[in-house]
């Protein structure tokens, strides 16, 4: 990392100006829930301290990993992945076998206790873990040594925070969430993928306070999950007047009606993504006419499937 540049001076290089880092700053306190005067203190925050962090990646298919970093708006790829000190990343990372355990290495050996793990994935349990490794150690051994040894852990994704997929029934490996598996205390972004704007804002919460943020009875940050979707939902008024779409195509669906009979599954799950939305802040799924499949609830792939289904 070039530390020649401050960190507007940075972006700049990469076309982000001042006013469009300001912005992200401004956003970032509205997503945690802070007044708009907090936006400076943000930007003092995050371009006087660059934790180092360290990515890692268990039983899962990478989309937490391609959700944060191809997302756009607010520039999360420019602001954390450049910014900070990414020292192990192995989707975007050049160094690779012996080099890239040596990186690793270095970090939980020389930054105890300084540095922000990361850890997206489930972790194979059954049989010693042998079904999950990576350079001849376990998943569980990873990421107990580097997790026991950070400031901080951050889950990401639902694999990493309640087991996922690889957790479904019948589940053959014994695949367990970061916390259950290795009995660490970790901050939970749930989802399939968690929106990338929750993974900032709870960097930059850290960042910004020193601490992690305050968590709800599952470790989700309370900024992000303490409300229902439903709470929240722009199609709230047509399940108050029961108006519902009955199947795909019908009227309903062409007005914009509640899709809860059609399997939404907004009532039952914590999210704030009617709030903050996808895509620049261009839709979410509920918008544009997708019901909630309740993925940021633990278990969700035996909970709340089948997806397109009312629950009884």
């Amino acid at each position: 990392m070039d530390k020649s540049f401050d960190v507007p001076e940075r972006l700049a290089v990469k076309g982000v100006t001042r006013r469009d880092f300001m912005k992200f700053c401004g956003f970032m306190a509205t997503v945690l829930g802070l007044p708009l005067s907090f936006a400076p203190r943000i930007a003092e925050a995050v371009a006087a301290k660059r934790p180092t962090v360290v990515w890692l990646q268990f039983a899962e298919c990478t989309g937490c990993a391609e959700s944060f970093i191809r997302t756009t708006y607010p520039w999360a790829a420019d602001i954390v992945l450049d910014v900070l000190n990414v020292a192990y990343f192995e989707t975007i990372m050049a160094a690779a076998g012996d080099q890239a355990e040596q990186v690793l290495d270095d970090v939980v050996n020389k930054e105890k206790g300084k540095y922000i793990a990361i850890m997206e994935g489930a972790i194979p349990t059954k049989d010693n873990g042998v079904y999950g490794q990576i350079h001849g150690k376990t998943f569980l051994e990873i990421a107990k040594k580097v997790g026991q040894n950070a400031a901080a852990v951050i889950c990401v994704g639902n694999c990493a925070c309640s087991g996922g997929v690889q957790a479904a029934a019948p589940n053959p490996t014994g695949a367990k969430s970061i916390a259950e598996a290795t009995g660490l205390k970790t901050v939970n972004l749930n989802g399939c993928p968690p929106n990338a704007d929750n993974m900032v804002a709870t960097v930059v919460h850290f960042l910004l306070l020193g601490k992690l943020p305050a968590l709800d009875d599952k470790g989700r940050p309370l900024f992000a999950y303490q409300y229902l979707i439903h709470d929240n939902c722009e199609r709230r008024g047509h399940f108050e007047n029961e108006e519902f779409v009955k199947e795909f195509g019908d009227e309903g669906a062409a007005k914009g009606w509640c899709l809860y009979k059609v399997g939404c599954k907004g009532p039952e799950t914590h999210n704030n993504c009617p709030i903050i939305k996808w895509n620049q802040g261009t839709n979410w799924p509920i918008g544009a006419g997708h019901p909630c499949i309740g993925c940021s609830e633990p278990g969700f792939w035996d909970n709340m499937s089948p997806f397109y289904v009312q629950k009884s």
